[in-house]
């Protein structure tokens, strides 16, 4: 899997660019990613359980390290 995916997700995820996260979701090979970032946009977008949203976001981050972490051991997201 191409590590360009998960730094986008994390970038556009960062700068609250929301148009090039959807547009990431459907063109991403990694579904769980497309997922992720369906799940927390459909929060962002629909719930207002504050608590609902931040998980699907903290949910979404986790899989961008994890992904990171396993495409390249050793080179991780967070550091």
């Amino acid at each position: 899997m191409n590590n360009t995916d998960y730094d986008r997700a994390l970038y556009y995820t960062h700068r609250s660019e929301w148009d090039n996260l959807l547009i990431l979701m459907v063109r991403t090979k990694d579904q769980f990613l497309s997922k992720k970032i369906e799940l927390f946009l459909h929060a962002y977008r629909f719930e207002k359980d504050y608590e609902l949203i931040q998980n699907r976001l903290y949910d979404l981050l986790r899989y961008l390290d994890h992904a990171a972490e396993s495409t390249f051991p050793g080179v991780a997201l967070h550091g």
